[in-house]
């Protein structure tokens, strides 16, 4: 893992969730890809590294985002978790506003605009 430039860091499933994510943040924080699954050998080489971090879980609401988030709340118990809603299913599919109040409710600064209910960014 490289070294962190951002004392926040948010762990989400893949890369079409970071792009999205990045768009919404306002501030620095790094977005960690696990691309579904996660090894035990990363695991133990982010723990190192995560150790004095904000860290926040935003992951999939489907059953594999539900296994890994419980992986993750038992390797990283001070995780803060981010839940997008149900009806959404995925963090990629899932409207800016919602992504953006779920990441201000969470103190992570957001750009303003992406919490227009009724704009559309795609």
């Amino acid at each position: 893992m490289r070294n962190l430039n951002s004392e926040k860091i948010i762990i989400v499933e893949g890369i079409s969730d970071r792009n999205k994510i990045q768009k919404i943040i306002k501030e620095p924080v790094e977005i960690i890809c696990t691309n579904g699954t996660i090894s035990s050998a990363t695991l133990d080489e982010w723990g190192e590294v995560l150790f004095d971090c904000d860290l926040y879980i935003l992951v999939d609401s489907d059953l594999s985002g539900e296994k890994l988030r419980q992986r993750l709340k038992r390797e990283f118990p001070n995780a803060v978790h981010l839940y997008i809603d149900k009806m959404y299913r995925e963090v990629a599919s899932a409207p800016h506003f919602h992504l953006a109040t779920i990441l201000l409710t969470a103190n992570i600064d957001v750009h303003s605009e992406y919490l227009d209910r009724g704009k559309s960014y795609e």
